[in-house]
């Protein structure tokens, strides 16, 4: 599997990430361990915002607008990846990339 291979898989679904990083953990790629890294913080993201989204009204609301952000994030790092371009998602990305830089 290239380098761009993985890292789409990387971004579909948790399965395809899991797939991604045991791929990618022989010889590790830089394409895909940034996407690797990155798909990783746009699902821990997703996954606090459902913990906020039991809270009622408010945490609804913010889990709405917050999962609609991070879908979006998510979708521009998909095309992002499919172009082979490193591009972090707005705001978290580089962040992402610190936080996970072991993977």
């Amino acid at each position: 599997m290239d380098a761009k291979l993985k890292a789409i898989v990387s971004l579909i679904t948790i399965i395809g990430w899991i797939i991604a990083v045991v791929v990618n953990s022989g010889k590790k790629e830089e394409l895909a361990s940034y996407y690797i890294r990155q798909t990783l913080g746009l699902y821990l993201t997703w996954f606090a915002l459902s913990i906020i989204g039991v809270v009622p009204i408010l945490g609804w609301t913010v889990c709405g607008v917050g999962s609609l952000i991070v879908f979006i994030f998510w979708l521009m790092s998909l095309i992002w990846s499919i172009n082979g371009e490193m591009k972090p998602v707005p705001w978290i990305g580089e962040t992402f990339q610190s936080w996970f830089r072991n993977l």
